[in-house]
């Protein structure tokens, strides 16, 4: 039992029922119920990795130890409560350590999270996967536990205003049979991509009406998100104006 932890998640769940969600989680049986584990889960929005521990508390209370941008190590709320219950700081410019990290909790029997998307869809849609969560399973010789978050995007995401009031929100979260931790990197990768693309489209079908033009509902389902390649487009236009300003402020350091 750790204090910290427990009282973290007592908290979002008082805010969740503030906030009238409803979840629907399944796939509860396939998260080990001792030992490590890869969960691997889609990004969507801000707040997925809160949704994404679910599972694994409900299967005998288990925590997950989520890998998320040191920027958030670095607020001065958020921070010290990040490194109570944990989580591994990554640097997304030089990402070993947090890796190293991560390899070492799983060999001590942890559940660690990633997001194998690495950054927010703005499409809603799977983007491209990196190998990181794979080439951890294979090195800790742990499970890649697939898991899907739908409905998270309605709540707070990437260019759009929080809804953290009572909005009644229905959040669906589903795991999928876990991946051994056979292979190469890329093969699992690109294995671990499917099952969570099937994943997804499974519970976009049981979550009932995605009205048309809405901004959280994909442009394949005719709402007002774009396309995976536009959202690409964005992507790298963003990562390149963030260069040029960290360029900028070199240059002005010198």
């Amino acid at each position: 039992m750790e204090p910290v932890y427990s009282a973290v998640i007592t908290t979002a769940r008082l805010l969740w029922l503030a906030e009238g969600l409803k979840f629907k989680v399944s796939g509860v049986e396939n998260v080990p119920k001792t030992g490590p584990g890869v969960v691997a889960f889609n990004h969507t929005g801000y707040l997925d990795f809160t949704y994404a521990g679910i599972p694994a508390y409900l299967q005998g209370r288990r925590y997950v130890r989520f890998m998320a941008k040191k920027e958030v190590f670095d607020n001065k709320y958020g921070g010290p409560i990040m490194r109570a219950l944990k989580h591994i700081p990554v640097d997304r410019e030089q990402g070993g350590e947090s890796y190293r990290t991560a390899v070492e909790y799983l060999k001590r029997g942890e559940l660690v999270g990633v997001y194998p998307e690495a950054t927010i869809s703005r499409s809603f849609e799977l983007k491209a996967f990196k190998s990181g969560a794979a080439r951890m399973a294979l090195e800790a010789n742990a499970p890649i536990i697939p898991t899907v978050i739908w409905g998270a995007q309605r709540v707070w995401t990437k260019g759009h205003p929080k809804r953290l009031g009572r909005s009644n929100y229905k959040i669906m979260v589903g795991v999928a049979e876990p991946l051994e931790p056979i292979g190469d990197a890329d093969a699992l990768t690109a294995k671990l991509h499917k099952v969570m693309s099937e994943k997804l489209l499974e519970l976009q079908d049981a979550y009932g009406e995605h009205p048309q033009g809405e901004f959280w509902v994909p442009a394949r389902l005719g709402g007002s998100a774009p396309t995976l390649e536009e959202a690409n487009r964005l992507d790298a236009q963003e990562k390149a104006e963030r260069a040029a300003k960290r360029a900028a402020r070199e240059d002005e350091g010198r």
